[in-house]
C-alpha cells in the first residue's frame, strides 16, 4: 500500500514537471486575472452581495492581508453566518458549518471542481493555504452563475477558491514565525509565455509544536498545563497551467499535500500515556476547459483524479500489542460536461452532468471496502434584465454503492429544485430585494454507512429545505464616504431525516432520528471613508442570529432546544486604517453561549467568548524588488475559550512575516 502511494507521488511530480517544462518552451505574454462572474465592485471595498439573488460573500488577497489570514479557516471565521468548528492550534481539525446545517452540507471547490471526501463527507479547511488563492467566495442557498458543475449546485452552501492567474513573470519568497514553534516558509514562481499561456508553481512548508498553555479546571482546583501531542508538520506543492487551445481557456492543476500531526484529545480525559498521531497524504490532478462554440453555445469540461491515504495510530497499554493502527486509502475519478445556451440577450440555459467513481480501502477486520458510482445532473435557466433577475434549477441525483462483504444499500435517487429572484424596485435608488428557495439532498457518507459496528446501511439521506429573504443597499457618496453597503437576510431552514449517532442495546449506531428547524438573520455593513488624501478607513461589521432547534420528538426533554454547537448570537467587526506608512487592522469576534449536547442544561453549556486581534503591515518598494512586513497579535485579551468542548483554544499569541517579491 505504501509502495503504491509513493509511486503515485513520484508520478504526479513527474507529470507536473513535464507540463511545466512543456509550457516553458513558450515565450512571454500576459494573461488577465479571471474575476468572478457578475460581481459588482465599488471602489476598493467590496460588498458582501451587491447584485446576487442569493447571499454571497467575497474576499480577495487584499482582505486576507488586512485581517492577517494565513489559512482558509482564518478567512472564513470572519464571514457572517458561518461557524468554524476548531479543535485548537494550527494543526487542529477545522470544518465549516453555514446557518446551522452542519459541515457536511457545505461544499468546498477549487477552480470550479469540488474537493470531495466520500469517507467523511467534509473537508478539513485548516490544511488549505491562501498563498496561491486570489479570491474566495461563500454562497448560501444558490448560485447566480448557472454554468457551475452539478456537484457545486448540489450543496446547501458553496465555499469557492480561485487561484491567482499570473499577469507577469515574477517570484516571491515568504517566511513566517510565531508563538508555539510556528514556522512557515513559501516559495512561489509565476511565468508568462507567448500565445496567452502562463504557469505558476507554489510550494509551502509549515510546522508547529502546538504546545500552548491552558488552565485545566478539575473541580475547585486549577492547574496550568501545556497542550501535548498537538504538533503538526506539513508540506504542500501546487502547480497551475493556464492557456488557450482552439479558442478556449484551459486550466490544469496538480497538487500534493503531506502532513503528520498529533491528536491531543479532550482535556477532561487528559492522559499523558495516551498518544495519537495522524498521517495524511493527498495527490490530485484536475483540468478544466471552457470554450465558446459559437455566438449561442458554450462548452465546459472538467476532469479530476484524487488519491488520499491516511494512517491513524494510537499508543495505549489497553491494546493487546500496545498500539492500534488504522489505514484508509481513497480514490476518486471525476468528470463533468456542461453546455450553456444564450438564445436571447439576458436569457440563458445550462445543462451539466457530473459522474464520479469513488473507492475506499481500509485495514479493518471485516472491512466493507465500498465503491460508489454517482451521477448528478442539473438543468438551469436564468433571465436577467435591468433591475430584475430570476434563476431556476432542477437537480437530479443518483448514487449506488457496492461492498466487498455484507449488505449493499438501495440506490439513492432524488430531484431537487431551486428558485431565486432579485428585484430593484426603483431604478434610481440602489435598493435591491431578493428571495430564494432551494431543496438539497445529502447522501450518507462511507463512514455513516460502513464504519465498523457504528455504520448503518439502512440510512436515508438528509433532506434540507432553504428559504431566504433579503435586501441589499449600496451607494457611493463622493470624496468622504467612498462606499457604503448594508445587507440583511432572513432565512428559514428545515432539515429532515438528520443522521445522528444513537445508542442501541449493545453499541452506538448511525440512525435517521432527527428534524431541525433553523430560523435566523444575517446582517452586514461595509463602508470606506477617506479621512484625508492619503488616509482611508475601512469598516466591515456583521451580526448573525440563529434559532436552531431540535423538533424531532415533542415529548423529548430536548424538544425545541438549541442544536449542539450553534450559538444564538455571533458577530464580527473589522476596522482598518490605511496610510502611506503602515496599515493597521483591528479584528473583533464575539460568539454567544452554545451547548455540547442536545439537552440545553447548565452542565452542557459552553460559555461565549470575545476575541480581539491586531494586524499591521507595510510595503517597501525598491528598484528591482519589493518587501512586505506583517505582524499579528492574536487574542490580545489573553482569554481562554473553547469552540469545541474540552478543546481549549490558544490564548495570546503572535506572528511575524516577511515577503520578498522579485
Amino acid at each position: 500500500m505504501l509502495r503504491y502511494f509513493y509511486c503515485n507521488k513520484v508520478g504526479f511530480i513527474c507529470l507536473f514537471l513535464f507540463v511545466y517544462a512543456v509550457s516553458s518552451a513558450q515565450v512571454v505574454d500576459s494573461v488577465a486575472y479571471n474575476q468572478l462572474l457578475e460581481l459588482e465592485v465599488v471602489s476598493s471595498a467590496k460588498p458582501s452581495s451587491a447584485s446576487s439573488s442569493s447571499p454571497l460573500q467575497v474576499m480577495d488577497d487584499d482582505d486576507f492581508l488586512r485581517i492577517g489570514a494565513l489559512s482558509l479557516s482564518d478567512a472564513v471565521k470572519r464571514m457572517t453566518g458561518v461557524d468554524v468548528c476548531d479543535y485548537g492550534g494550527v494543526g487542529g481539525l477545522k470544518s465549516v458549518s453555514v446557518r446551522g446545517l452542519g459541515a457536511k452540507h457545505t461544499a468546498v471547490s477549487y477552480d470550479g471542481i469540488v474537493l470531495s471526501d466520500a469517507q467523511s463527507g467534509q473537508v478539513d479547511i485548516g490544511r488549505l493555504s491562501l498563498g496561491n488563492v486570489g479570491m474566495l467566495s461563500l454562497s448560501m442557498g444558490g448560485e447566480d452563475d448557472i454554468f457551475k458543475s452539478a456537484t457545486e449546485h448540489a450543496s446547501a452552501s458553496l465555499l469557492s477558491l480561485h487561484a491567482l492567474r499570473p499577469s507577469k513573470t515574477h517570484s516571491y519568497v515568504s517566511v513566517r514565525a510565531g508563538s508555539f514553534g510556528y514556522v512557515d516558509a513559501t516559495l512561489h514562481h509565476d511565468r508568462c509565455f507567448k500565445k496567452s499561456w502562463s504557469a505558476s508553481l507554489h510550494g509551502n512548508y509549515m510546522r508547529s509544536d502546538g504546545m500552548y498553555p491552558f488552565i485545566l479546571v478539575n473541580g475547585e482546583n486549577e492547574t496550568l498545563e501545556k497542550r501535548r501531542d498537538s504538533d503538526i508538520q506539513s508540506f504542500n506543492v501546487e502547480g497551475n497551467l493556464f492557456g488557450r487551445i482552439a479558442g478556449g481557456d484551459l486550466n490544469v492543476k496538480i497538487s500534493m499535500y503531506d502532513s503528520e500531526r498529533g491528536l491531543p484529545g479532550a482535556v477532561n480525559l487528559y492522559n499523558k500515556e495516551n498518544r495519537e498521531r495522524l498521517w495524511d497524504n493527498n495527490l490530485y490532478a484536475q483540468a478544466c476547459y471552457d470554450v465558446p462554440l459559437n455566438r449561442f453555445f458554450h462548452l465546459k469540461a472538467r476532469l479530476k483524479y484524487d488519491y488520499n491515504y491516511s494512517k491513524y495510530r494510537e499508543i495505549n497499554k489497553n491494546y493487546f500489542s500496545g498500539k492500534q493502527t488504522d489505514t484508509n486509502e481513497k480514490n476518486e475519478c471525476y468528470a463533468s460536461l456542461g453546455v450553456k445556451c444564450e438564445p436571447l440577450l439576458g436569457l440563458s440555459f445550462a445543462l451539466t452532468s457530473d459522474v464520479a467513481y469513488s473507492t475506499l480501502y481500509n485495514n479493518f477486520e471485516g472491512g466493507k471496502n465500498p465503491r460508489r458510482i454517482s451521477s448528478i445532473s442539473v438543468f438551469a435557466a436564468k433571465y436577467n434584465v435591468v433591475g430584475f433577475t430570476v434563476t431556476a434549477t432542477l437537480l437530479g441525483t443518483y448514487m449506488a454503492d457496492e461492498v466487498k462483504v455484507g449488505v449493499t444499500p438501495e440506490p439513492y435517487k432524488r430531484l431537487s429544485p431551486s428558485l431565486a429572484l432579485m428585484y430593484q424596485p426603483i431604478a434610481s435608488f440602489p435598493l435591491r430585494l431578493r428571495a430564494s428557495y432551494k431543496d438539497t439532498y445529502r447522501v450518507p457518507t462511507f463512514a455513516d454507512l460502513y464504519y465498523l459496528r457504528l455504520g448503518n446501511v439502512g440510512l436515508k439521506p438528509e433532506k434540507a429545505s432553504q428559504f431566504n429573504f433579503g435586501l441589499i443597499w449600496n451607494e457611493s457618496f463622493g470624496r468622504v464616504v467612498k462606499y457604503a453597503s448594508v445587507v440583511v437576510d432572513g432565512y428559514y431552514n428545515k432539515v429532515k431525516d438528520k443522521i445522528v449517532a444513537l445508542p442501541t442495546m449493545y453499541v452506538w449506531r448511525m440512525m435517521n432520528f432527527g428534524e431541525a428547524e433553523i430560523a435566523g438573520v444575517d446582517a452586514n455593513v461595509q463602508a470606506e471613508l477617506a479621512m484625508s488624501r492619503k488616509v482611508s478607513l475601512l469598516l466591515d461589521a456583521g451580526y448573525s442570529y440563529q434559532y436552531a432547534v431540535d423538533v424531532t420528538d415533542p415529548s423529548a426533554k430536548n424538544y425545541r432546544h438549541q442544536i449542539p454547537y450553534t450559538p444564538r448570537n455571533s458577530g464580527k467587526f473589522t476596522l482598518s486604517v490605511l496610510t502611506p506608512y503602515v496599515n493597521v487592522s483591528y479584528i473583533f469576534t464575539a460568539v454567544g453561549e452554545r451547548y455540547m449536547l442536545p439537552q440545553n442544561t447548565t452542565r452542557n453549556r459552553i460559555d461565549g467568548y470575545l476575541e480581539h486581534s491586531l494586524s499591521m503591515n507595510r510595503d517597501f518598494d525598491f528598484q528591482a524588488c519589493s518587501l512586505r512586513l506583517q505582524g499579528e497579535l492574536l487574542n490580545i485579551g489573553n482569554r481562554q475559550y473553547e469552540i469545541i468542548r474540552y478543546y481549549p483554544m490558544p490564548r495570546f499569541s503572535w506572528r511575524l512575516s516577511a515577503r520578498l517579491n522579485f
